[in-house]
């Protein structure tokens, strides 16, 4: 899954795809670097962001999905928003993915939206939902609590319309508004076997991260490598869609992986 940010505020690469031209053609690259998927996202969730009207944030992204599909993508489009009126739009735009960091908690009639439009819907683990103040990491267990919480509002999805072949499920890497230390990012790493136990497509989103830094002592621009070998990591544990900046290493990374696992 290749990221395509249309914000000027992303932790990583804000402003660099704000332009909707910049941003089509940043996607074009990388489907063909080896992205099966595109995760256009018009708000950023780092911590401190400010919070994008529903108006606005479908004027980010809207046009950038239509332009993609006008140019004949092959990768899935997925919209990444927590907003019912941005996915209503993006679907109708050519989305088929809706990307939701709050998991149904900041718009619920996103289940019955995705239901009626035949998309999946990824459900992501988060500490504190955008716009609350960061509060710090308090886990007993954390994969048994994110076990618990992914359980939950798969349940809920699925009351409310989804099929349950639909729902990709993603623990929520990092710090910030993810809520979730360090020790605790690798313990999910670590553990991710037990999350995969729930029956449903993992999703990965370590790249460029805070922990990852705080490992090395890299800049947000060097964690490639950190990024790789966390992903690597998780594919051998049962994890099968990675949300990366750099798609080409990652791609020839896991098929590495994959062939040495298969061998």
């Amino acid at each position: 899954m290749g990221i395509v940010n249309v914000t000027p505020d992303s932790f990583s690469d804000g402003g660099e795809f704000f332009d909707p031209a910049a941003a089509v053609a940043h996607g074009l690259a990388l489907e063909a670097d080896g992205a099966a998927i595109l995760d256009v996202g018009g708000e950023s969730t780092r911590p401190g962001a400010e919070p994008v009207e529903a108006e606005e944030e479908s004027r980010r992204v809207v046009p950038v999905i239509e332009a993609l599909v006008a140019a004949g993508v092959r990768a899935q489009i997925s919209v990444d928003t927590m907003k019912a009126e941005v996915a209503e739009r993006a679907l109708s735009a050519g989305a088929s993915l809706v990307n939701d960091v709050t998991a149904l908690r900041a718009a619920p009639r996103l289940a019955e939206l995705s239901a009626a439009a035949g998309a999946d819907l990824c459900l992501m683990h988060m500490r504190n939902l955008p716009g609350q103040p960061p509060q710090p990491p308090r886990y007993d267990d954390i994969v048994s609590e994110v076990k618990a919480f992914l359980e939950e509002r798969m349940a809920f999805a699925i009351a409310h319309g989804v099929a349950e072949q639909k729902i990709i499920l993603d623990p929520g890497f990092g710090a910030g508004s993810f809520g979730k230390s360090t020790a605790e990012n690798l313990e999910l790493l670590r553990r991710l076997p037990e999350l995969v136990a729930i029956g449903r497509p993992l999703l990965v989103g370590t790249s460029r991260k805070g922990f990852l830094g705080e490992l090395t002592g890299r800049p947000v621009d060097q964690r490639l490598a950190a990024t790789l070998a966390s992903n690597v990591i998780a594919f051998t544990h049962g994890a099968r869609i990675f949300r990366v900046h750099d798609v080409a290493p990652l791609h020839d990374a896991l098929a590495v992986t994959a062939a040495t696992l298969r061998s």
